[in-house]
């Protein structure tokens, strides 16, 4: 999406954020965070925020309702505070409970990127960064569900002597998402393995049913074409 000729920053910036390109960055950004640093902590404070901003700006981008978009705002705000509580206390329970209401939080944001993407008439550069970040997120989502379940049952999330470090549990929520199975990294039990084969079948349906079907129709270049000034 380059610059146009004459376009102000302001208003490049604008239709980035409007073709879900400033999701997508954000939910990077989220996921190198996640990759790099523990989820404890202030740690946590900064990927909830994080995450929370790339929900709050798909709602924005989405065009949602204003009361939708107030409900998106009170969901992340709540599960920053909760993470800034946890960190104050170092209490486990109430950083599950903040990644519940952020796991809600991307779920909701989900369904207005995909409310929107449904809704276009034609398959643009928009529709395509709707689909990649709805993608990316479900991948976000399942890691949020996994850190709030090893948080709250009694063993750890994963078998025995795994070794679990930082960012770990992203990477097995991306790579269930996507269902490369190292096999590195398993769920010791239920609801943990439960919830990872849904994650593999959500991935593998949204790719076939809908990314797939997206890309074939699209035809870049052809919301160009049309304003060109015709002779």
């Amino acid at each position: 999406m380059a610059r146009h000729s004459g376009e102000r920053w302001v208003q490049l910036a604008e239709r980035i954020a409007n073709a879900y390109g400033l999701v997508l960055v954000l939910v990077l950004a989220t996921y190198v965070l996640q990759s790099l640093i523990p989820y404890k902590g202030w740690s946590a404070v900064l990927t909830t925020l994080c995450s929370s901003a790339a929900a709050v700006v798909a709602f924005a981008s989405s065009r949602v309702r204003p009361a939708a978009f107030r409900f998106a705002l009170l969901l992340g705000a709540a599960a920053v505070v909760l993470a800034i509580i946890s960190a104050i206390a170092d209490a486990r329970h109430v950083l599950a409970a903040s990644a519940f209401v952020q796991l809600l939080l991307l779920l909701v944001a989900v369904g207005a990127i995909l409310r929107t993407v449904l809704a276009e008439t034609e398959v643009g550069f928009r529709t395509i960064l709707g689909a990649v970040s709805v993608y990316a997120i479900l991948g976000l989502l399942f890691t949020y569900l996994y850190a709030a379940l090893d948080r709250l049952q009694d063993g750890a999330f994963f078998g025995q002597g795994t070794n679990v470090n930082g960012g770990d549990i992203l990477f097995f929520s991306f790579t269930t998402l996507t269902t490369t199975g190292y096999g590195d990294l398993v769920p010791a039990g239920q609801p943990g393995r439960m919830f990872a084969g849904l994650e593999m079948l959500i991935g593998q349906v949204f790719l076939v049913t809908l990314v797939a079907g997206l890309v074939s129709l699209w035809r870049p270049g052809t919301w160009a074409r049309r304003q060109e000034p015709s002779d």
